[in-house]
């Protein structure tokens, strides 16, 4: 599975800042159906460590509001070094800054508010 071809699926999403993370999951597992995309929810990769969602190779990761970058690096770091992720998507209400890529894998920012066309 490519990391585009994940990423335009979640392009539809159009979540209100008043979501539970819960309800993003939802959102997210719905996006990636109605795309014909399989994943996996809460899937783990390796001790202590489990990912929000697998979509073949690609890791879909998902946070509320906008994420520290000291907690949110070395957890999207230590996705990266497991085998099974080719590629990771963040999924955050906020913008992030991200690099492009992360332990030699490629690493996108969705984030929701740009995708009502609010930049906050």
């Amino acid at each position: 599975m490519e990391l585009e071809q994940v990423y335009r699926a979640l392009t539809v999403l159009r979540a209100p800042l008043q979501r539970g993370e819960y309800d993003l999951h939802r959102l997210v597992g719905e996006a990636l159906a109605a795309a014909e995309l399989p994943a996996e929810h809460e899937k783990k990769l390796a001790p202590r460590c489990r990912i929000d969602f697998l979509c073949g190779g690609v890791g879909v990761e998902i946070k509320r509001g906008k994420p520290g970058m000291a907690r949110l690096l070395p957890q999207l770091a230590r996705y990266c070094a497991c085998e099974e992720v080719a590629g990771l998507i963040l999924v955050s209400e906020g913008s992030v800054r991200l690099p492009a890529t992360l332990g030699g894998k490629p690493l996108r920012n969705l984030c929701l508010n740009r995708l009502w066309g609010i930049a906050l």
